[in-house]
C-alpha cells in the first residue's frame, strides 16, 4: 500500500454511521405509519437525503467491506456474511491516516476475528482505537476494547455512542481530524429493547424491531447534538445509512427484504450532513451505493492510493456539489452461492474474556482468521453462478444461474415498476442483451479479483 495526501488544516472530520438491518422505509421521514425516529427526521430536513441509496449487498459483512474499500465485496473475499475481509485490500482508515486522520471503529465489525492474532481485526485494518463486536449484540453487551474484552451495561446503541463520543472529544481537544465509524448493532434480532420503547408499538409483530430503531435513533441524536456542542458541526461529514434492506416488507421500499437482490433487500435509508459544503437541504433520486463512500472521501481529502485495486464505487463529490443529476456508471450486485459463516458475538467474546482472565492470548483457536489473506481457493472463471443484478437507471437486469444450468434473465423498469413485477425481457431484447454483456464482463472482472489477480 502506497498512500499519499495533500495535507490541509481544513480536512473535514468524518463520521460514518450505519444501522444493522434497517430498511429504506424504516424511518419517520419516509412516512412510516408507526416508527418514531425524531432525530433522523430532523437530520433529513437539513441534509442531503438520498432517495435511492443501495447497500452493495443484501447482507451485512459484504456491505461493510464495500464501505471500507470502495469495491464490490466479492472482490475482497467477502462473499457472504461472516467472511473475513482480505488484509491485502487498503481500507478507508489506512488510506486516510497519511492525511493526518486519527481513526476509530465503534460497534459491529463482522469483517473478521477480533482476536489479537487476527490480521483483520480493526486495529490491524487501520483503526487507532476500536471498541468492537464480531457481530450483532443487544442489551448489556460484551465488547472488545482495543483487543481486551469488557462487560458493558445498558442499551447497545447507547454503549456504542458513549465510546464514540469519548473518542471524538479527545480528537477535538487535540485539534485532530478524525474518522469515526459508528456501526450500530440495531435493529438486528433478537430485538431486545426497553419496556418504554416496546410500549410505543403495541402488539405489532415487529414491535421489538421498531423499538430497537427508536432506541438507536435516540442514541444517534445524542451523537449529533454532541457534534454541535463541540463546535465542529460545520466541517464534519456525518453520513448515515444501513447495511442492507429491512425485515418488514411493509416498509422496505420495494419487493422483498434482507437477503434478496430485489429492491427491498438493497435499498436503504441514507443521509449526508456537511454544512460547510451542503448549505441547503435537498433530496436526490440519483442511484448511489455504499461502495461510493470510499472514493468520495478520498477525493474530498485529496488522498491518493497509488496501487489502488479496481473499484466499483464512484466519487459522489459532483452530487454533493449539486452538479450531478444522473449516475454516470451502472451498479452491479452479485450474491455468489457461497455459505455464510455463523458469528456469535456473545460466545466468541465470552471465550476471549475467559482466556484473558487466565492470562492466555487466544480465546478461540478456531476463530483467528490468520489465513484471511489466502487466495488458494480458486473460483471457476468460466461461469457466474448465483443471482446478480445490473442497475442502469431506470433499468434493472436480473441474472440467475444454478450450477450446470443455463442462466435466466428478467428486466424491469424501476421508475414505472418499483416492485419488479412486470418482466420486460421479451419486449426489450436489445436493451437486455446490451445490459447482459456489460454485466457479464463485470462479473468476469470481479472473479479475477476474487481469485487474487489484483494482488
Amino acid at each position: 500500500m502506497d498512500v499519499s495526501a495533500e495535507t490541509s488544516e481544513k480536512h473535514p472530520n468524518i463520521i460514518l454511521v450505519m444501522a444493522d438491518d434497517q430498511g429504506w422505509g424504516d424511518v419517520g421521514y419516509n412516512d412510516h405509519p408507526l416508527l418514531k425516529t425524531p432525530n433522523l427526521d430532523e437530520m433529513a430536513k437539513v441534509s442531503l437525503r438520498f432517495d435511492r441509496f443501495y447497500a452493495a449487498a443484501p447482507v451485512c459483512s459484504p456491505t461493510r467491506a464495500s464501505i471500507l474499500t470502495g469495491r464490490n465485496p466479492n472482490r475482497c473475499g467477502v462473499v457472504n456474511h461472516g467472511h473475513p475481509m482480505r488484509p491485502q485490500d487498503t481500507t478507508l482508515a489506512e488510506a486516510l491516516k497519511p492525511s493526518g486522520y486519527t481513526t476509530g471503529h465503534f460497534g459491529k465489525w463482522h469483517l473478521g476475528s477480533l482476536e489479537k492474532t487476527s490480521p483483520v481485526n480493526p486495529g490491524n485494518s487501520g483503526f487507532d482505537e476500536w471498541f468492537s463486536a464480531p457481530n450483532f449484540f443487544d442489551m448489556n453487551p460484551l465488547m472488545c476494547s482495543n483487543g481486551v474484552v469488557v462487560q458493558c451495561h445498558g442499551d447497545s446503541s447507547d454503549v456504542v455512542v458513549d465510546r464514540a463520543i469519548d473518542f471524538i472529544r479527545e480528537q477535538v481537544d487535540a485539534d485532530q481530524p478524525f474518522l469515526a465509524l459508528v456501526w450500530f448493532a440495531a435493529p438486528h434480532d433478537p430485538h431486545e429493547a426497553s419496556q418504554e420503547d416496546l410500549a410505543l408499538y403495541g402488539d405489532d409483530p415487529f414491535k421489538g424491531y421498531f423499538a430497537e430503531i427508536t432506541a438507536m435513533d435516540r442514541a444517534f441524536g445524542r451523537l449529533r447534538r454532541e457534534i454541535c456542542t463541540l463546535g465542529i458541526r460545520d466541517n464534519t461529514i456525518l453520513w448515515y445509512t444501513s447495511d442492507n434492506g429491512g425485515l418488514d416488507e411493509r416498509s422496505t421500499g420495494g419487493r422483498g427484504k434482507k437477503g434478496l437482490l430485489l429492491e427491498g433487500g438493497l435499498r436503504v435509508p441514507a443521509l449526508l450532513e456537511w454544512p460547510a459544503r451542503i448549505s441547503s437541504p435537498r433530496i436526490t433520486d440519483a442511484p448511489c451505493v455504499s461502495s461510493d463512500i470510499y472514493p468520495t472521501l478520498l477525493e474530498i481529502t485529496k488522498t491518493s492510493v497509488s496501487n489502488q485495486y479496481p473499484m466499483d464505487g464512484i466519487s459522489l463529490v459532483p452530487l454533493i456539489d449539486d452538479t450531478m443529476t444522473a449516475r454516470p456508471k451502472p451498479i452491479g450486485f452479485w450474491r455468489y452461492p457461497s455459505p455464510g459463516r455463523a458469528t456469535w458475538s456473545d460466545r466468541l467474546l465470552a471465550a476471549m474474556m475467559a482466556a484473558q482472565t487466565e492470562g492466555k492470548e487466544i480465546g478461540n483457536p478456531d476463530w483467528q482468521d490468520t489465513d484471511a489473506g489466502s487466495v488458494e481457493k480458486q473460483y471457476p472463471e468460466d461461469s457466474a453462478p448465483g443471482h446478480a443484478t445490473w442497475l442502469d437507471w431506470p433499468w434493472k437486469l436480473h441474472r440467475r444461474q444454478q450450477a450446470g444450468k443455463v442462466p435466466t434473465f428478467a428486466l424491469y423498469n424501476l421508475k414505472n415498476d418499483p416492485y419488479e413485477k412486470n418482466n420486460l425481457i421479451h419486449q426489450m431484447p436489445e436493451r437486455a442483451d446490451s445490459m447482459r454483456a456489460k454485466m457479464e464482463n463485470w462479473q468476469g472482472s470481479v472473479l479475477q479479483s476474487l481469485n487474487g489477480r489484483d494482488y
